[in-house]
């Protein structure tokens, strides 16, 4: 089965993540706390909640290249990670989190090899498919933060910004229609 290159898989990665750096470079500072409703992640918290994602897939692909999920202790992780995703940051730190995290995510991915992503991870008992390859697992991180890209988009048109992907394809537009 050929797969987009891992430098492929890197950069497209990267992408997602400059959008959404600038979306959060957009929201104001004062707006970090913002909740949609009660019982959300506020702004912030899922910004630090996109910085740190990556880590769920790095413990299980790289720290211990896992090639069963069998036994692994998914609510102790999700526990600790959630715990991280509430500290209390300010903008800049999220800014900081979102570009490390990012480069740190994408340089594993751009390091990795074809065999590797190849590789079948088995999944526990009960679980739809019965195994996974690490493409498709290290694959999702980019999906994750997409889904909540789109959350943030309509965020920002809650707190009254246009997002920026929406100026630029407005823009694209009004120059298109001018020939």
């Amino acid at each position: 089965m050929n797969y987009y290159s891992c430098k492929e898989l890197a950069e497209s990665f990267r992408t997602v993540r400059k959008n959404t750096l600038m979306i959060a470079q957009e929201i104001p500072d004062d707006k970090y706390g913002f909740r949609p409703v009660p019982d959300t992640r506020s702004v912030g918290e899922l910004l630090a909640h996109l910085a740190l994602s990556h880590k769920f897939q790095y413990q299980i692909q790289a720290t211990e290249r896992r090639t069963t999920l069998v036994g692994f202790d998914f609510p102790l992780l999700l526990k600790r990670f959630v715990a991280e995703e509430k500290e209390p940051r300010t903008k800049d730190q999220i800014l900081g989190m979102l570009r490390t995290s990012g480069e740190q995510w994408a340089g594993f991915l751009h390091g990795l090899t074809e065999d590797f992503l190849a590789e079948q991870v088995q999944m526990p008992p009960g679980m739809t498919p019965a195994a996974k390859s690490r493409f498709e697992m290290v694959l999702s991180v980019k999906e994750h933060e997409m889904h909540h890209r789109g959350q943030l988009m309509l965020i920002e048109r809650l707190i009254g910004i246009v997002p920026h992907m929406t100026r630029e394809m407005q823009s694209r537009l009004a120059a298109a229609a001018k020939g």
